[in-house]
């Protein structure tokens, strides 16, 4: 197994506590799925945040950031039944990462923490 990207991100909460008032911010940078979930989480301003903090750091991963058609809703951040959250792996982003990367098989994971202030993601996507 060898690492092929690392990306970390940290948000102020407040920037996305102001952003997030906003419908066009939020369709803009949430899927339909994210934003259908936050309609059940309690505390929406570190759903928010932790979401967007992952979606940077994928980019930075990718070693690309936000272009060659990468959008913010290309990026899905799911949890699974234990609440651990995972990349959404969609055909656009595994053939992004097979392309810049050049390997067929590969793992991204995910760690998001938050605070009264800050959320932040930490990425790392590996070869099988």
């Amino acid at each position: 197994m060898k690492i092929l990207g690392i990306g970390v991100d940290i948000v102020e909460n407040k920037r996305i506590k102001k952003s997030i008032k906003n419908d066009k911010f939020k369709k803009r940078i949430y899927s339909n799925n994210e934003l259908r979930l936050s309609n059940i989480s309690i505390n929406k301003i570190s759903f928010f945040s932790k979401r967007f903090a992952a979606k940077e750091a994928l980019a930075k991963a990718l070693g690309t950031g936000f272009r060659n058609k990468l959008n913010f809703r290309d990026i899905e951040i799911i949890n699974d039944k234990f609440g651990k959250p995972y990349y959404s792996k969609n055909e656009k982003i595994k053939k992004m990462i097979q392309k810049n990367f050049n390997v067929k098989n590969f793992d991204c994971f995910l760690s998001i923490s938050d605070e009264k202030d800050f959320s932040a993601a930490f990425t790392i996507i590996q070869t099988k």
